[in-house]
């Protein structure tokens, strides 16, 4: 199944998938803590649902989304939210594309083959110096941003992965979220070296150039549907400045910052692009 939007109203989700069902398109709803997801069951009919879901969205109080409820027998009918709550696995899972997961569980793992002792950092980290930037271990331009120094660090860039990169995936495809995955890490990367040396690692990098394409994408085309809530965008705003503060310890500044310039450019560029 394909994700089309995510409401945070569940009687206007219903609506729309009561309406989309007049036209012959199948969609179910899921809910979640981000709010109520419309899914398409059947790709076929992908371009014309995300016609619909632009329609939908310019004008979601238009009487013809209640009427189809009506219409269907179920104007009052509720989404059950109980398989959301009781299934927290299948949830996660839901909301995530599979090269989102398979980064979550490569981080996972680093974390967990460094804590038992094993030398890790030194074959991921990024080059010891500017001498090296040539040499065959390309991989070091990327890899720092699988490394996490502690679990609240893991935690925190792992659910902004999640979150970001999993609706980036669903909506957009594997491809986009790898490009902004590789690019996000390299460029950020290499600008943290210049300014801090070596030593460091964390996937916030990527998280913020995940964050800026989101935001950029949703307002230029939100028949992308990609969602970024202001909240969100200026809670994450004010942490990268609260960074250059030092009000936050040793956080990767630099990388903050160049991941978002990273995110916000492919963002405009990719501004007429339709969803895969």
């Amino acid at each position: 199944m394909i994700q089309l939007l995510v409401l945070d109203n569940a009687r206007m989700a219903q609506a729309l998938v009561d309406y989309l069902a007049t036209l012959g398109i199948s969609c179910e709803l899921t809910q979640s803590e981000l709010g109520v997801s419309v899914w398409l069951a059947d790709e076929q009919r992908l371009a014309q649902a995300q016609q619909e879901v632009k329609r939908f969205l310019a004008e979601p109080t238009h009487p013809r989304y209640m009427e189809a409820s009506w219409q269907s027998g179920r104007a009052d009918a509720r989404i059950d939210y109980s398989k959301g709550m009781t299934d927290p696995i299948t949830d996660f899972l839901h909301q995530a594309g599979p090269l989102t997961l398979v980064v979550i569980i490569a981080c996972l793992a680093i974390y967990g083959l460094d804590a038992i002792g094993l030398p890790i950092f030194d074959q991921l980290a990024f080059h010891p110096t500017l001498a090296q930037f040539t040499d065959w271990q390309a991989w070091r331009y990327f890899t720092p941003a699988l490394i996490h120094f502690s679990v609240l660090h893991l935690v925190f860039n792992l659910l902004w992965w999640w979150y970001l990169g999993g609706q980036i995936e669903q909506r957009l495809g594997s491809g986009k979220l790898l490009i902004l995955l590789l690019v996000g890490a390299a460029l950020p990367n290499i600008a943290e070296f210049f300014v801090s040396g070596p030593r460091f690692g964390g996937l916030s990098g990527v998280v913020y150039a995940l964050l800026g394409y989101s935001w950029m994408r949703s307002k230029l085309q939100p028949s992308c549907g990609l969602v970024m809530p202001p909240a969100l965008m200026g809670f994450m705003l004010l942490w990268l400045a609260l960074g250059f503060f030092d009000l936050l310890g040793n956080t990767a500044n630099t990388a903050h910052l160049v991941g978002l310039l990273v995110g916000l450019l492919q963002g405009w560029l990719d501004r007429h692009h339709k969803p895969a």
